[in-house]
């Protein structure tokens, strides 16, 4: 854990205010994966993206279970805004575990099953979800491990569920939209 507070004790020496701003403004956008869920909404409504759509919802349904049901509360890690309260929040303190980073899970989760639907919407939400993993780092409210973590968790939950829906082929029923 030595090595995770120095990253974040790093970070916390290029804080300045237009970027406070902007990290404050980009984990907001992940805030309890609202953004994404409200893509994969969106893109149930025109009939070319709505496979696309219940598949970027799945995966993020798969990854919040994982993660924040089953594994924050196993591990029920300490952030380190708890363990060091010293360092100043730009937001308010998480009342949840550290241990893996929802907004890492829901935006890699999100983006990954864009980018497997289409990459030209892929990849900007791919960009966008590492800049919500990396202001949680920033913002001193996960450790690198929660975001590498939650980033696997996304990323493994998008193309497991994009192998059921187009590989393995999901029963004919789920895809008569």
């Amino acid at each position: 854990m030595a090595w995770e507070f120095e990253w974040l004790y790093a970070l916390q020496d290029i804080h300045n205010p237009i970027l406070d701003k902007i990290m404050v403004v980009v984990s907001t956008i992940g805030n309890a994966g609202i953004f994404w869920i409200l893509v994969g909404l969106l893109l149930l409504i025109p009939k070319r993206y709505r496979k696309g759509g219940l598949q970027m919802l799945m995966a993020m349904a798969l990854a919040f279970i994982v993660g924040n049901l089953i594994l924050k509360n196993v591990i029920a890690r300490e952030r380190p805004c708890w363990i060091d309260p010293s360092v100043a929040l730009l937001v308010a303190s998480p009342s949840d575990y550290s241990f893996p980073s929802g907004h890492s899970m829901n935006g890699f989760a999100g983006a990954v099953s864009l980018l497997c639907i289409d990459r030209r919407l892929g990849i900007p939400a791919v960009v966008l979800a590492a800049v919500i993993a990396f202001s949680r780092l920033y913002l001193f409210v996960h450790f690198p491990t929660d975001v590498l973590v939650g980033t696997a968790i996304g990323i493994g939950a998008a193309l497991l569920v994009n192998y059921l829906c187009w590989k393995k082929g999901l029963k004919r029923e789920l895809w008569a939209l």
